[in-house]
Order: C-alpha cells, then sequence, then structure tokens
C-alpha cells in the first residue's frame, strides 16, 4: 500500500485528486495539507491534516506527494518534495514555465525520483476515442482538428487566484490539456501562431485564447474562452475521405465533483446525446454514423502512477511531455505579443 501525501485541497484536490486516489487499489489517500481548515477530514474521515508542507513532508510513512496548489506554487512546493526525496505528482500545469520544469526534471533525475505531471484528459472518452479514429484512417490523410473547450462564466470568482495573471490564466490552465492531447496525437509542431486575450471586463488573466500548430501537412486549431453560452463542438477531425464530430464534455469532472470516491460501475459512460458522429464519403455521397465512445476513466492515471512507483511499468505520462507542452504555450504567447508566426526551435530536451 502506497500511502499517499495530498498538498492542497481547493477544487482539485477535492473534485480530482482525493476521489481518485482514493479509488485506486494499492493507494491511500493518507494525509493533507490543508493550512486553515479541515475539509479533507470531514470528507475522509481517518486522514491526517498537516498545517505546512513541511509538517508533512516529515511523515516518513509518505511514499507519493500529489501537488494540488495554485499554479504559481507547483515548481517550489514540487522542489521540496523532490529535496526530501519524496516522488511527487504535479496538477498541471507542472510549472508556469518550461525552464522550471526542466529544474524539476534535472532535481528528480538526480534523486532517481518520479516527478509526474497530472495530465489526466488523456484519459477523456473523446480523446480516447478520437485517438482511436486517427489511428484507423477513419477520415483519410487528416487536414485540421479543431479542439475546443468552451464555458459560460461572465463574472469571475472574488478573490480567485486564477484571476492573477502571475498565474497563467486559461492558456496554462486548460492550454496545458488541449496541447498535450494534440502533442499526444501528432507530436511535436513546426509553428505556432496565437491569439491570447482577456474578453472579460476588468482586470485579470488572459480567459481567451486560440492557439494554431502547423505541422507537414495539416494544421491543429486549439481554442477556449468563458464566454460562450453556445459552445462550440469539441473536437472537429477533418480529413480526405471524412469527418468526426463531437459535443460536450467527457462527464466524469461533473460526477466527480459529487462523490468521495467511485463505488458504482460502469464509469466514464457517455450518454448516446454526446456521441460523435462520423461522417465519410460513400460514393459521392455523405453517410454518417454514430461512434460508440470509449468509456473514460481517470483512475487509469493513477494505476499507472501506482504502477511506476513499484518499478512494474513507466509513468503514465513523462516529465518530458510537460516540458513540451509548456514550450508551446510559450511560443504561443510570445506568438500573440509579437503578432507572428513563431517557428519551433526545439533544440536539445532535458532529461
Amino acid at each position: 500500500m502506497i500511502r499517499v501525501g495530498l498538498v492542497g485541497f481547493g477544487m482539485a484536490g477535492r473534485v480530482f485528486h482525493g476521489p481518485l486516489i482514493s479509488s485506486v487499489e494499492g493507494l491511500q489517500l493518507a494525509a493533507v495539507v490543508e493550512r486553515h481548515s479541515d475539509n479533507a477530514a470531514e470528507r475522509y474521515p481517518g486522514i491526517t491534516t498537516y498545517r505546512s508542507l513541511e509538517a508533512m513532508l516529515a511523515d516518513s510513512s509518505l511514499g507519493l506527494f500529489v501537488v494540488a496548489t495554485p499554479n504559481g506554487t507547483h515548481f517550489e512546493v514540487a522542489r521540496q518534495v523532490l529535496e526530501a526525496g519524496k516522488s511527487v505528482v504535479v496538477d498541471k500545469p507542472t510549472a508556469v514555465t518550461s525552464t522550471e520544469i526542466a529544474e524539476l526534471m534535472k532535481l528528480a533525475a538526480a534523486r532517481d525520483l518520479h516527478l509526474i505531471p497530472f495530465h489526466n484528459r488523456r484519459w477523456d472518452s473523446d480523446f480516447q476515442t478520437i485517438h482511436k479514429l486517427i489511428r484507423e484512417d477513419s477520415v483519410g490523410r487528416i487536414v485540421h482538428l479543431e479542439s475546443t473547450f468552451d464555458r459560460w462564466r461572465p463574472v469571475p470568482k472574488a478573490r480567485a487566484w486564477k484571476e492573477d495573471p502571475a498565474q497563467g490564466g486559461l492558456l496554462l490552465d486548460i492550454g496545458t490539456h488541449l496541447g498535450d492531447q494534440a502533442l499526444t496525437f501528432f507530436g511535436n509542431p513546426k509553428a505556432v501562431s496565437a491569439d491570447v486575450t482577456r474578453e472579460r471586463d476588468g482586470d485579470g488573466s488572459n480567459d481567451s485564447f486560440t492557439v494554431r500548430l502547423r505541422y507537414s501537412e495539416f494544421n491543429v486549431t486549439l481554442s477556449a474562452n468563458v464566454l460562450s453560452s453556445l459552445p462550440r463542438p469539441r473536437f472537429h477531425l477533418r480529413g480526405t475521405k471524412g469527418n468526426y464530430c463531437k459535443w460536450g464534455l467527457d462527464p466524469q469532472e461533473a460526477a466527480l465533483n459529487k462523490i468521495t470516491r467511485i463505488d458504482a460501475e460502469p464509469w466514464g459512460l457517455e450518454p448516446s446525446r454526446d456521441w460523435g458522429n462520423l461522417t465519410v464519403d460513400v460514393d459521392g455521397g455523405a453517410v454518417s454514423r454514430p461512434v460508440t465512445p470509449i468509456p473514460g476513466d481517470y483512475r487509469r492515471y493513477y494505476a499507472g502512477v501506482r504502477d511506476a512507483l513499484l518499478g512494474k511499468s513507466n509513468a503514465p505520462v513523462t516529465a518530458l511531455a510537460a516540458w513540451r507542452v509548456a514550450r508551446v504555450l510559450e511560443w504561443a504567447a510570445q506568438s500573440s505579443e509579437e503578432r507572428r508566426e513563431v517557428n519551433c526551435e526545439w533544440g536539445d530536451e532535458p532529461e
């Protein structure tokens, strides 16, 4: 049994990490850092609450630490955990700059520890399904993929840390997910162009972006905003033989928001009304059919973390993947500021 310490119990800790850790055999949610409250103990009786990271680092029974604090603190918290000789899962983004991620990678490698980014949306139902369609050449030669993540949140939450521009805004929050999915599909792009802006009234972080990734034979568009009362399709894949279009978000986040652990099975199934449609050319005519989705399951991420710590498999997400996404988003910010396309000069990647 791997005893897990969770640093932070805000939205990420409460909705994602707490329920998922508690739902995976071989992992035990044993401790949490909450500086001023006991919310975790109320939801998970028997858990130990520490008031500081330093106090929890002194608990030698913990075999894994999970960082679920505000974005701008990820680097420092993860650094302290690694320096204490503990492996760490870090909620996205792993850090707010690629340079910081590279530093954490170097530190983890020097101590033979695991640094594992929480890129959980690789286990979304729609991502799993569209990845299968791409591998099966279902739409022919791909010409364009559009990936969007729209919401309707016209009024920012009062005193929300995400409104601090230093935290990276929507570009780092949702852009990390969309970027990681695109790079998992297609690898590193050749160039990036982007528009990153704030659309809501008042001061605060960026809350809207469109990032265009240029590959050799096709393009990918990633976009998100918080002023879409009528959202766009989540995915629209276009190819020479047909299209695949998918509406609606993966249902797991909404379900996890209501529970402390996953007890009900099956899990991660989308209602048929949200299934995507594949339309292909047959004898000059378009023929459309719904595609039965692959169920999503974020538990597979933490099962992979468990197996990596036990030496049974590689980590479910590499730190290098987080570094690559961070570089793409940095080029996106540069492109938006300079109003030009930026070539991706990958150079020597950190190890």
